[in-house]
């Protein structure tokens, strides 16, 4: 049986946990909170504590890395960490890989890499750290592409939302919000799908986007989430045609034959 270890079983990978745990995996974990542990461990994961500060600090978390594949998803902590903080985070994931002879790994990444230069973007893009919108994460791909030993997926995820997380909730009652650009939008059950999909039908050593295929305006989701959800929508919205914006391709994860259940943005639920 394939056995799949996850680095951080948070908001997306507690999910993917489950949905991999029915799909007859042998899937296991780690978590960066001691309340989270015992939950965690009730619903059958092997969980281990661990967390990259950024060198890696925790309890029986080497067991981990005894896998056929690692999916590892840390958040970028870019508003509270120092820039570099998460390139040695993934750094140090890397080297423990490494010594572990990790065969196969999927790096959570972000659409953020690309910049907003007012077009259409595939994963063709040519990315360079002078043109990337996000620099840590773009170096973070980079240390995991470089004298790689094992076979490597990078998952480019836009919004990750439904559930709990409202895009509209974020912008309720506030002024001068940017409402007429595309949204890079995926529910977290086709984030969850996607990702097993990868692993499924072994689409390795490639970089896809993972983003709903439609791309509604920003005001439209915030304006049905306020109809829809009871809150109050945005206060005014910014002059038109001021932001700077990007759309994201997920046409290379479609020819695959993955399938959005939730294309539209305008659909996920809450």
């Amino acid at each position: 049986m394939t056995s799949i270890a996850i680095i951080g079983l948070g908001w997306l990978g507690e999910p993917l946990a489950m949905h991999l745990k029915g799909l007859g995996y042998n899937v296991k974990g780690s978590t960066t909170s001691h309340e989270k542990l015992p939950g965690l461990q009730s619903k059958g994961i092997e969980t281990a504590l661990l967390k990259f500060n950024p060198h890696p600090e925790g309890t029986g978390f080497s067991k981990l890395f005894e896998t056929d594949v690692l999916f590892v998803n840390i958040p970028p902590r870019s508003r509270t960490m120092p820039e570099g903080f998460y390139v040695e985070q993934v750094k140090f994931v890397r080297e423990i890989a490494v010594q572990s002879k990790v065969e196969k790994i999927i790096f959570v990444s972000s659409t953020s890499v690309y910049p907003d230069w007012n077009q259409k973007v595939d994963e063709s893009f040519p990315l360079t750290i002078e043109n990337t919108g996000s620099p840590g994460i773009f170096r973070a791909e980079q240390i995991l592409q470089s004298e790689k030993r094992y076979d490597l997926t990078i998952i480019r995820f836009g919004g990750l939302l439904g559930v709990d997380r409202i895009p509209g909730r974020y912008f309720s009652g506030k002024t001068n919000v940017v409402g007429d650009s595309p949204v890079n939008y995926i529910h977290q059950d086709d984030a969850v799908r996607m990702s097993a999909w990868i692993i499924e039908n072994n689409l390795w050593n490639e970089t896809f986007n993972g983003v709903a295929p439609l791309h509604p305006l920003r005001r439209d989701v915030y304006e049905k989430n306020s109809r829809e959800l009871g809150f109050a929508p945005p206060l005014s919205y910014a002059s038109e045609g001021e932001s700077m914006w990007k759309e994201i391709s997920s046409d290379k994860i479609l020819a695959t034959g993955f399938q959005f259940q939730i294309p539209d943005p305008l659909d996920f639920w809450y």
